[in-house]
């Protein structure tokens, strides 16, 4: 069978996987006396695509190299599928795994054909039903017109697409990929990332991927997991993540914010952008306040708050505002439609619904 990929070229299904769980429990590593992972524990389940999400540091790499196998872990297990990958009872190495691996340079061999690349991980087959299978991989990418190239002879784009057949042509029950997009120009990457999931999906392999972009994680996951300095900050659907983010950190790293600090008073906060509840926290507490610059409404009337326009970027389909807002020590940022406001205003209103003025606990 055979479908229109999102960059207009048809190709082959992708081959059925049987998907497998993949499980870090209690996993700890340090790295020259420092602790790069602190004892998480997590899951990928059958068939669903999990980003590791966090910022550089946060140990989301050396956690993919820990499953793949790359490296050693100082405490817990790595299981799949019920089995002890590397733990106090075993350590199997990449190849024994049934994972498959896509790095951030794809690591194609230059002097191999693209053929030739996507075949090489084919080891248990015979040299023609090797051909056949690195061959039918390639048609599922949309790629085996390019069968006889060289990897320098293609597109940033054809070349992760090679790397993406290499590691599916074994049909891993787990598919590890490592920032796999991040080669690629803004333009391309919307189209391979839209290709790369619809073959997922296909496959119905389990896919770890690794990233720093949370609106990429937030377009490819069925869940994720944030991570800072070592630690699993919150694991949930893109969604859940958004709307309900367990700290100023979580809340930080889905869109930017305005920070704000309040007292908790009779059960709520008071803010420059209006008042907020903050039911479980002490009374009399220092709390820290988040507001989205989405969720600043602005209008030349009709809003609760007063504030001064004290500078305005034109980004095509918003504005950025910075504002004066009585109150707030530092300027109030907003996003608005563009064309909302018009030119030459500079006294305006703003309203933030009790909603999306989110309160966490102070960090230490």
């Amino acid at each position: 069978m055979t479908i229109q990929a999102a960059s207009g070229e048809t190709r082959r299904k992708t081959g059925v996987t049987f998907a497998s769980r993949l499980a870090f429990e209690d996993i700890r590593h340090s790295y020259h006396g420092k602790e790069t992972i602190r004892g998480i524990s997590l899951a990928a389940e059958p068939g669903e695509v999990l980003c590791l999400l966090g910022p550089s540091g946060s140990g989301k790499t050396t956690l993919l190299r820990i499953a793949a196998g790359l490296e050693a872990q100082s405490h817990g297990r790595i299981v799949i599928d019920g089995r002890e990958m590397a733990g106090p009872q075993d350590f199997l190495p990449p190849e024994k795994r049934g994972v498959g691996l896509m790095f951030q340079d794809f690591a194609l061999f230059p002097h191999m054909t693209v053929l030739e690349n996507v075949r090489f991980g084919l080891t248990a087959l015979s040299a023609k039903e090797a051909v056949a299978e690195a061959g039918a991989a390639l048609e599922r990418v949309g790629l085996w017109h390019h069968a006889t190239k060289y990897p320098h002879a293609l597109s940033g784009g054809e070349q992760q697409r090679v790397a993406l057949a290499r590691a599916l042509a074994p049909r891993p029950g787990v598919l590890l990929m490592d920032e796999p997009f991040s080669g690629l120009d803004s333009r391309l990457k919307d189209t391979i990332r839209t290709d790369t999931l619809t073959i997922l999906k296909e496959s119905r392999a389990t896919a770890i991927v690794v990233t720093h972009d949370a609106e990429e994680a937030m377009r490819m996951a069925d869940r994720i997991a944030l991570l800072k300095d070592g630690c699993l900050v919150q694991l949930g659907a893109p969604a859940d993540l958004y709307s309900s983010p367990c700290s100023l950190f979580a809340a930080a790293f889905f869109s930017e914010i305005n920070e704000l600090s309040g007292i908790v008073r009779n059960g709520a906060v008071e803010t420059p952008l209006g008042t907020a509840p903050a039911e479980g926290l002490a009374e009399g507490s220092t709390v820290s306040v988040a507001v989205r610059l989405s969720d600043v409404d602005v209008a030349a009337e009709g809003g609760a708050i007063e504030a001064r326009i004290l500078s305005r970027r034109f980004l095509g389909v918003v504005e950025l505002l910075t504002l004066a807002v009585a109150g707030a020590d530092d300027p109030i940022r907003a996003r608005v439609r563009a064309g909302r406001l018009a030119p030459g205003v500079n006294d305006v209103v703003v309203t933030v619904a009790p909603r999306d003025i989110l309160v966490f606990e102070k960090a230490p």
